[in-house]
């Protein structure tokens, strides 16, 4: 039998996420990247800092995960790593190398497609002196917080996902669609509660951007219920802000958690970070797991 390599870790907030404690990505061995990978599951968010990553370093980390996803806007990947997106305000030869102000909005990454990626990374190359933080929602710890009567009402919820209604209401980064990509990106419908594949636990899964409606319900009144739901899940004693330095990586857990970026005086700081997505599943919703579960526990009987 093999041994599993303890990690010394800390909590971002209490019960949500780890600080991983003297790990250098560049050197680590096998069980301890494999340890590196199982805390991420069962944690929804770890932070690793002082990395010294080159863009090779950086996808043969993101491959522990799984495979790594495509981006929709390809003008600002990485030359020669189409896979690493540049979130920048930086510019080399009168070019602005990456998207800058990319993910301002509660919301979670690739929702409007049918499998969102299960996980995001950011690495951070330069930051600003103060600001651009990034915030991280506990979903799950939402969930678990609602009331039995609420957990009734929304267990069932499907909600009408757009990359249509992001790109029309979105307030920093707005990109003219095209057909290519509105071909690419037809609407989706996920549940509004999400259950992990890890360990079944339950996530308020409610977004912004690209959320327009619930499958059922007038217009009006599912956007208010949404707004409801995001600002219940938003609350501080849900949220891990991270104040950035150079060398960190972070990596969030899609299936649990939302994440904003924050604002930046971009006039007078420079911003480079690499980012990186991991293929993930399609959502599934608690009928659908209470069934899954009930065939495994049929077979195995």
């Amino acid at each position: 039998m093999g041994t599993t390599t303890r990690l010394k870790t800390r909590d971002l907030i209490p019960n949500f996420g780890a600080e991983i404690l003297g790990v250098d990505l560049s050197t680590a061995d096998e069980q301890t990247r494999a340890e590196v990978v199982r805390t991420f599951h069962r944690r929804g968010a770890i932070v690793l800092r002082g990395q010294k990553l080159e863009p090779p370093d950086l996808m043969a980390f993101a491959r522990l995960f799984g495979e790594p996803e495509d981006h929709t806007q390809v003008q600002f990947t990485l030359p020669g790593f189409p896979k690493i997106f540049i979130i920048s305000n930086k510019k080399v030869n009168g070019r602005q190398i990456g998207t800058n102000f990319d993910g301002i909005g509660w919301h979670t990454d690739y929702s409007y497609k049918s499998e969102p990626v299960m996980c995001t990374m950011l690495y951070a190359v330069e930051v600003p002196v103060e600001e651009g933080d990034t915030l991280l929602a506990d979903l799950c710890a939402a969930y678990d917080a609602l009331s039995p009567e609420r957990k009734r009402q929304l267990d069932p919820l499907v909600l009408h996902h757009s990359y249509r209604q992001l790109q029309q209401t979105r307030a920093y980064g707005y990109n003219k669609m095209t057909k290519q990509q509105e071909e690419a990106n037809p609407d989706v419908f996920h549940p509004l509660i999400r259950v992990h594949p890890a360990d079944g636990r339950k996530a308020l899964w409610v977004s912004t951007g690209t959320v327009k409606g619930i499958v059922g319900m007038p217009t009006a009144e599912a956007l208010k219920l949404i707004d409801e739901l995001v600002a219940f899940a938003t609350q501080d004693r849900f949220v891990y802000r991270h104040k950035w330095q150079v060398g960190d990586i972070l990596v969030w857990d899609n299936r649990c958690t939302l994440h904003t970026g924050t604002l930046f005086d971009d006039k007078k700081y420079v911003r480079v970070a690499h980012r990186l997505w991991v293929k993930g599943d399609r959502p599934i919703g608690p009928s659908a797991a209470n069934a899954t579960a009930a065939t495994a526990a049929l077979a195995n009987a």
